[in-house]
C-alpha cells in the first residue's frame, strides 16, 4: 500500500461496534443458565455437532439452562462448512418447537450455523437471500438472542459479525451478516477446551493468528482493531505450543481462548485479506477444515505479501517474541514470515497435498479467489497471477524467496 494510499484511507469513515457481551472465566460454563434466562429466552435452540454432544460436552451446559427454568430443543446436527440445507433443516426446527432464543455449543460451524438460523428466524427466505454481495438484500432485524460457546480457540465467531455458509450447488462458501447477526453473548471457559486433540489445536490456533494477522495488515485496519490483533498475536505466540503440547495446561488454554476472542474482535465489520479469500473459496470446493487449510496457506500469503506494509510486518515480528533488535525493517518483516513457517512446522500442520488438494487445481483456485470479497483487503495489490505465485509457494514449485 502506497504512502498515498495510506492517507486516503485516513479519510474514510470507519466504524466499529461490540454488539456482544463478553463473559469468560474457569467454570464459567455453570452460569449459562442465568445468563440466558437474562436474555429473556424461555426456550432455546441447543445448536451443536453430533461429536460435541456424544462427547457430553453440552452435558453441563443442559443441567445449568434446566435449573435456570429454560427449556431446550436439540439440535446437533452441525456439519463442517455449513450448508445452506443444514441451516433452512435448523430454522424449521425452530419455528415449529416455539423457540425464541438460540444457544450455539462448538467451534466456528456450530456458530455459523446458529447464526444462519437466528436470519432465518427472523427475516424472510433463505439465509441466501442475504449473502453479502452486491444485489443481494442486507438484514433488516436482529437475529434472536444467541449466546455462543465456543469449544476451541480458532474462529473468533462467538464475536464476529459473520456467518460463513456454503452453497453446495455453486460449490462456494459466502458471508452473510454485520452488527444485526451477532451473539448477544459469548461465554468463554477453557476448561471446555482442554479435550481439545493437538491437531485441532494447532489448526485453529494458528487460524486465529490468521486473523489476527490479515486484520491487522488489511486495508479497513484501524487504531481499535490493530489494538486487539496485536495481543492476540502476543498470546498465540506465547501459548500456543504450550497448549499443543499439554492439552491441560489450563493457562495455556486460557490465552488462547482470549488470543481467539481478541482475534475475531479485529475483524471489525469488515474481512480480512489472501489467507481467507484462498480458504474460503477451496472450502467450497473441497469439504477441507477451515482452520487446517488457513494455517498451510499463511507462511506463503505473508511471504507474498510483507512488501505491501514492512512496517506492519515488522511489528508482528516483535509480537511474537522475535528479538529483532538491531534489525531493519525489512528483516524483521521477514523474521515475521520466518517465525510462521517456524511455527507451522512446530505444530505438524499438514501441507495442502496432505490435506487432499491436488496442484492440478492451482489456476482455477486463483481465479475463485479473486471473486472473494476478502480479497479487497490485502496488503499487497493481488491479481491471479499473484494467487497463482501464493498457490505454487503452498505446493513447493516454487523456492523460498527469503
Amino acid at each position: 500500500m502506497s504512502l498515498n494510499m495510506k492517507v486516503e484511507h485516513m479519510h474514510e469513515f470507519h466504524q466499529f461496534e461490540l454488539p456482544t457481551a463478553i463473559k469468560h472465566g474457569i467454570g464459567a460454563i455453570k452460569h449459562v443458565g442465568e445468563e440466558v434466562k437474562n436474555l429473556g429466552v424461555t426456550k432455546a435452540l441447543l445448536v451443536t455437532d453430533p461429536g460435541i454432544y456424544q462427547a457430553g460436552v453440552t452435558s453441563p451446559i443442559e443441567e445449568s439452562l434446566k435449573k435456570a427454568g429454560v427449556e431446550t430443543v436439540l439440535f446437533n446436527k452441525v456439519e463442517p462448512n455449513p450448508p445452506v440445507r443444514l441451516i433452512a433443516e435448523g430454522s424449521s426446527l425452530y419455528k415449529e418447537e416455539g423457540c425464541n432464543g438460540l444457544v450455539a455449543v462448538g467451534g466456528g460451524s456450530s456458530m455459523d450455523t446458529a447464526k444462519g438460523i437466528g436470519v432465518e428466524a427472523t427475516h424472510d427466505g433463505s439465509v441466501l437471500d442475504y449473502e453479502a454481495a452486491d444485489g443481494k438484500k442486507p438484514l433488516e432485524r436482529r437475529i434472536p438472542p444467541l449466546t455462543t460457546i465456543p469449544t476451541t480457540a480458532g474462529t473468533g465467531s462467538e464475536v464476529t459479525q459473520w456467518a460463513v455458509i456454503t452453497d453446495e450447488e455453486r460449490e462456494y462458501k459466502f458471508n452473510t451478516g454485520g452488527p444485526l447477526i451477532a451473539a448477544y453473548l459469548t461465554i468463554i471457559d477453557p476448561e471446555l477446551h482442554v479435550s481439545m486433540p493437538p491437531h485441532v489445536t494447532a489448526m485453529t490456533g494458528v487460524d486465529a493468528l490468521a486473523h489476527a494477522i490479515e486484520c491487522y495488515t488489511m486495508h479497513y485496519a484501524q487504531p481499535v482493531t490493530d489494538a486487539v490483533a496485536l495481543l492476540a498475536m502476543e498470546y498465540v505466540g506465547k501459548y500456543i505450543r504450550r497448549a499443543y503440547s499439554d492439552g491441560q495446561d489450563i493457562e495455556a488454554r486460557y490465552a488462547m481462548a482470549q488470543a481467539a476472542m481478541l482475534a475475531g474482535l479485529s475483524y471489525g465489520s469488515a474481512s480480512a485479506g489472501a489467507a481467507h479469500a484462498m480458504a474460503q473459496t477451496l472450502g467450497g470446493i473441497i469439504p477441507v477444515a477451515h482452520g487446517q487449510c488457513v494455517a498451510a496457506m499463511m507462511g506463503p500469503v505473508m511471504e507474498y505479501n510483507w512488501k505491501g506494509y514492512p512496517a506492519k510486518f515488522a511489528r508482528i515480528a516483535e509480537a511474537l517474541g522475535v528479538n529483532t533488535f538491531e534489525m531493519s525493517t525489512e528483516e524483521a518483516a521477514k523474521a515475521a514470515v520466518n517465525e510462521v513457517y517456524r511455527m507451522v512446522e512446530d505444530l505438524e500442520i499438514p501441507s495442502l497435498e496432505a490435506q487432499g488438494v491436488s496442484p492440478d487445481m492451482t489456476d482455477r483456485l486463483a481465479k475463485e479467489a479473486m471473486k472473494d470479497p476478502q480479497t479487497i483487503g490485502n496488503p499487497r495489490d493481488l491479481d491471479e497471477d499473484g494467487y497463482k505465485w501464493i498457490y505454487g509457494r503452498c505446493f513447493n514449485q516454487i523456492a523460498k524467496t527469503l
